[in-house]
């Protein structure tokens, strides 16, 4: 395995969205993962959908994965032996479910002292909603993260699972993560970890916060400075239909974002007027019908006006710059992000295809130090 965290052993226990991400991100950093998916009864005729989606499943990439029955006594006990050998463990369960299944922390790390317990969730594993079901967009309602997505006019929005599931929760998941790691070299103890996507989502607001405090941030969606208020930072809709992102906040970027525009209007010099925004995003909504979305790439082509073109997710992978850093890959016949960010060193790296559930039982438990006749009873018994 190549990648700063080569030699890192996680177990991962299967379930979706932030937990996975999280265990992805250190895949490709190097650690050895290992799911524990849930033993099918019939994996053949297993349905293949949006939470299952076999090798297009981009979030389990380099990892693989051992089928257990978690039900029964054997399945918990060879659970217990894995988590004895690894580093980390991941599990994105509601509250006390580990538990019951007699996984929970403190049983986990009487076996492994030294284990770090990632637990992920929405609400976290205490407060007043930690036994609700909820989804991101909860999370991020009560956060306060949803109010801020949107124009004045419009429904609150965000972009879905950006700012909570992959941010607020396996982001910051990631970095407990490692944080323990870190203050485990000088303890040689473990430690549980409690992210929760509102507490992370919370957190991703500090930059507004501190506005807020300042007095330059009104309590109000679509009429602050970067939230689709001002008319140097928005989207504009062009003659055909496509979008281009407009951000030139600083006043020597604004001057060259009006000169490329042809703009000699005296309305436009004032930038910071807020009074004005209003109208002159509809003179700058006007000026953009009047041409394609790449043929206004190319007047604010190598200049710092701050102007990009909002692409698809078909359109980012070719663009130029995307390309040249490979920001995308393909693996198994599907385009996705690469790894990031980029070490000097020892870059990381995809170490494979994302894995059917319970494709490596066998071989990865003989490489865990399961040994060969136990696996036998492991099958016979129907525990694998």
């Amino acid at each position: 395995m190549a990648g700063p965290l080569a030699g890192l052993r996680v177990i991962e226990f299967a379930g979706i969205g932030p937990g996975p991400f999280c265990g992805m991100l250190l895949a490709d950093m190097g650690a050895e993962v290992l799911v524990i998916d849930r033993k099918l009864a019939h994996p053949d005729t297993a349905e293949i959908d949006m939470f299952n989606p076999g090798r297009a499943a981009v979030t389990r990439r380099g990892k693989r994965s051992v089928a257990l029955d978690l039900k029964s006594p054997e399945g918990v006990a060879v659970a217990l032996d894995l988590i004895e050998r690894a580093d980390v463990l991941i599990e994105g369960f509601r509250p006390g479910v580990m538990e019951r299944l007699g996984l929970g922390p403190n049983l986990c790390l009487a076996k492994n002292p030294r284990l770090i317990y990632g637990r992920m969730t929405g609400w976290g594993q205490t407060g007043p909603l930690a036994q609700r079901a909820g989804h991101e967009i909860d999370y991020l309602a009560i956060s306060g993260a949803l109010f801020l997505g949107g124009h004045a006019d419009e429904k609150p929005s965000a972009p879905p699972t950006l700012a909570g599931d992959m941010g607020g929760g396996a982001m910051l998941l990631a970095f407990g993560i490692l944080c323990a790691l870190y203050e485990r070299e000088k303890s040689g103890q473990g430690q549980v970890i409690d992210a929760a996507i509102t507490d992370g989502a919370a957190l991703l607001m500090a930059l507004i916060y501190a506005l807020k405090g300042g007095g330059h941030w009104r309590n109000e969606r679509g009429v602050n400075l970067v939230d689709g208020g001002a008319h140097f930072y928005d989207s504009y809709a062009c003659a055909d239909g496509k979008w281009l992102a407009v951000g030139p906040l600083e006043p020597r970027f604004y001057r060259e974002f009006l000169a490329r525009l042809g703009l000699d209007d005296p309305e436009f010099q004032d930038q910071y007027d807020a009074a004005r925004w209003p109208r002159l995003k509809e003179k700058l909504a006007a000026r953009f019908k009047t041409k394609s979305r790449d043929a206004w790439c190319e007047v604010f082509a190598d200049s710092d006006a701050c102007v990009a073109p909002v692409l698809d997710l078909e359109e980012a992978p070719r663009h130029p710059h995307n390309v040249a850093r490979g920001s995308f890959t393909e693996i198994a016949g599907i385009i996705q992000p690469a790894p990031a960010p980029r070490f000097s060193r020892t870059p990381g790296e995809i170490q494979g295809p994302p894995p059917l559930p319970g494709e490596h039982t066998r071989t990865a438990l003989a490489e865990w130090g399961i040994a060969p006749e136990r696996i036998e009873a492991l099958a016979a018994c129907g525990a694998i």
